[in-house]
């Protein structure tokens, strides 16, 4: 049993107030998950700029690994600093040379996303300790998406906990199992594909970034997952300036969503959507089993 939820705001005026929205809802589905949480957040970006978010745990290891990113990026390098995470901007056509870097300067350290507009956090904790560990009540964007994790099949990790982010701008929040992940990871990593972790979440994630590599947008992967993917989930996924949401054709797992004129949000119960603004008279549904459900600005 999980939690995930996700915002997808219509109204620029509603952005700045985006990790408000996201952390309340986040915080409603502790019991859900109480083991880890995770959050991506989808900002505006700037364009010919690229942001790689790093997971190391450590103020001298992340000093460390600055210095020697200062020593070779020089002023083309941007830092920011939230507690385990780091935020590292870069230009466009830099991003191969950063991550090979960063491997060879920390090897411990994790990179949790790559893209233009989006940043990922996670850790273990209680949702509401890791959304103040990273200051998630002031993060302003467009669209976000995130997860309460109770493990039931692996350990309890960062390296388990959701969002899974395996494209630039992409990322995955998921509740339930998959039945087939070790048959799918196998043909995908033939194809090419590489894992990060034994996480059947992740197979999920990969697949969809492998599906939308042969030029099919998030709805169109959506679609091919409904075949290709065996087991029980809902996910909530996102990419630079789609949302989308997907259950399994049985449908078990719990999920509500909720749109106005203003943004279309998810919860895995009602009860995550309570404090958005609007609710009492937002359009309210229970999403269809294996229908998919895509937004894009």
């Amino acid at each position: 049993m999980c939690g995930i939820v996700g915002l997808f705001l219509k109204d620029p005026a509603l952005e700045p107030e985006l990790g408000k929205y996201l952390s309340s809802m986040l915080k409603v589905m502790t019991d859900r998950g109480p083991d880890s949480a995770g959050f991506a957040v989808y900002g505006r970006g700037t364009d010919g700029l690229a942001k790689v978010t790093v997971r190391l745990a450590g103020a001298d290891a992340q000093a460390t690994l600055l210095d020697g990113l200062g020593a070779r990026f020089g002023g083309a390098l941007g830092v920011t600093k939230r507690s385990s995470h780091l935020v590292l901007t870069v230009p466009e056509a830099s991003v191969a040379d950063l991550t090979a870097a960063i491997a060879e300067i920390a090897p411990a350290a994790r990179i949790a996303s790559v893209g233009a507009n989006m940043e990922v956090y996670k850790e273990v904790g209680l949702p509401a300790d890791v959304s103040a560990a990273f200051g998630l009540e002031t993060m302003a964007g467009t669209h976000a998406i995130g997860h309460t994790r109770m493990a039931t099949e692996s350990a309890v990790t960062t390296d388990g906990a959701h969002p899974f982010s395996t494209g630039p701008d992409q990322c995955l929040v998921h509740n339930g199992s998959l039945s087939n992940h070790n048959n799918l990871r196998r043909e995908l990593r033939h194809a090419g594909m590489s894992f990060a972790t034994e996480n059947d979440s992740e197979v999920a994630a990969v697949y969809l970034t492998a599906e939308m590599a042969k030029g099919k947008n998030l709805g169109e992967a959506l679609e091919g997952a409904i075949g290709d993917l065996d087991g029980f989930f809902t996910f909530v996924v996102g990419t630079r300036t789609g949302f989308g949401v997907l259950r399994d054709p049985i449908a078990c797992k719990p999920a509500v969503m909720a749109e106005t004129d203003q943004y279309v949000a998810f919860g895995s119960e009602y009860r995550a959507l309570v404090d958005l603004p609007g609710i009492e008279t937002a359009r309210v549904w229970e999403p269809e089993p294996a229908t998919v459900y895509f937004w894009e600005h």
